[in-house]
């Protein structure tokens, strides 16, 4: 008998056992995928989630392996360009973006090593259940083996198409159709640091990973999809010559190093997550497009605050339930405006006031820095678009604001 089971091993998953085995539980992680296995993924570890490795003892462990430090984003939208970088936060200065190879290897370790039996190869097809209340998962193993496992609490962190979710029914809500695919590749040769340039209806970029490789991508809408396709090199090429020609060239002097990934963008969506017996955390319960780069620092986030509130409940310091509960509603407030900020901005179409900013932005260095602080979660949009801030910028740039 367990005291939680958690179904996922990747960035949610791996750290949500390692919090609760570290609070003494017994803790079983299983995963489907069999590791290292790569993963899809923006890469991108802003401060947020950065500082949270950094308490839980990890960061050092993701220094050491080598990966580039990110100190410096170039954007552009049209034709306004500016760059610069937020200040730091919760004491980070810096971001990286780490392989998903290296990055969830790091988080599994973490969690072995905390006492949490994790293991791989195993498919959930069932939940345990007693009356209405989730008690366990039944699986397969790799060797085609069921495997019953029982629990006071099941957690899925299985991705955005959770079969966890899928088991107990939950529903999504707030949900706003995914609009673009991304098609991704690691290059040599680059010294580039994080570059995030915005076209006509498409937007590439990219930003140094590990093994002095550079991550290269490009995200259109999904009425070009299936001609992307048909020569992705091409297109992928093509990309970068429509948005940011200067980039274009610098891809010419170095080389891709493997193959291309090419992936739709799912919805954007909250789920109902928590129920009796079960609660649902990482891309499970809450999902939104990549392009603010967030959901990595996300997962950690809420993984964290699901630990938490799991604690008291499983402790006895309040009913599990009301914990859950209250887990899901400081997940969807917190969360709540950058998931709009996000799903607005991954339309490729700025409003009219983002772009007068923009404009302005390269006037106005500690507003350069705001802009960034509040693309890698640091500050609200709601604090930057003040009507006072917005006067001081404008008025740096010799403007008025519409």
């Amino acid at each position: 008998m367990h005291d939680v089971i958690v179904v996922g091993a990747r960035c949610a998953g791996a750290t949500v056992a390692m919090l609760l085995a570290r609070r003494g539980y017994r803790v079983l992680c299983v995963d489907q995928a069999s590791f290292p296995r790569d993963a899809v993924s923006t890469h991108m570890l802003r401060q947020g989630g950065l500082a949270r490795l950094r308490d839980w003892g990890l960061l050092d462990r993701l220094i050491a392996t080598g990966c580039t430090p990110i100190t410096s984003i170039t954007m552009s939208y049209g034709d306004a360009r500016f760059a610069g970088f937020a200040d730091p936060i919760d004491g980070i200065a810096e971001t990286y973006a780490p392989r998903r190879i290296v990055l969830d290897a790091l988080l599994q370790d973490a969690a072995r090593a905390a006492g949490v039996d994790l293991r791989e190869g195993i498919t959930v097809l069932d939940l345990v259940r007693e009356g209405e209340t989730v008690t366990g998962i039944v699986g397969r193993d790799r060797d085609g083996h069921l495997v019953t496992e029982h629990a006071r609490l099941v957690i899925g962190a299985d991705g955005y198409a959770s079969t966890v979710a899928k088991l107990t029914g939950a529903e999504k809500y707030e949900v706003i159709a995914g609009e673009t695919f991304t098609a991704y590749s690691y290059w040599t040769g680059l010294d580039i640091q994080s570059q995030l340039r915005i076209g006509d209806e498409q937007a590439v970029g990219g930003w140094p990973t590990h093994d002095g490789k550079t991550l290269i991508w490009c995200v259109q809408y999904v009425d070009r999809f299936a001609e992307f396709r048909t020569d992705v090199e091409r297109n992928f090429h093509l990309a970068f010559k429509e948005t940011a020609p200067d980039l274009a060239e610098l891809l010419d002097s170095g080389e891709r190093a493997e193959r291309f990934t090419i992936a739709r963008y799912p919805e954007n969506f909250y789920r109902e997550s928590h129920g009796p017996g079960w609660a649902l955390v990482g891309d499970a319960g809450y999902h939104k497009d990549p392009f603010t780069g967030l959901g990595i620092s996300d997962a950690f986030t809420y993984a964290d605050l699901l630990a938490e509130r799991a604690h008291e409940g499983l402790s006895g310091a309040r009913p599990l339930s009301e914990a859950l509960a209250d887990y899901q509603a400081q997940r969807d407030k917190s969360s709540k405006p950058m998931y709009r900020f996000t799903c607005e901005s991954s339309r490729l179409v700025l409003p009219d006031k983002h772009v007068e900013v923009m404009r302005a932005l390269p006037s106005s260095p500690a507003h350069t820095t705001q802009w960034f602080r509040m693309m890698a979660g640091g500050l609200s949009g709601r604090e930057f678009f003040a009507e006072a801030n917005m006067r001081a910028l404008f008025d740096a740039a010799g403007r008025k604001s519409s």
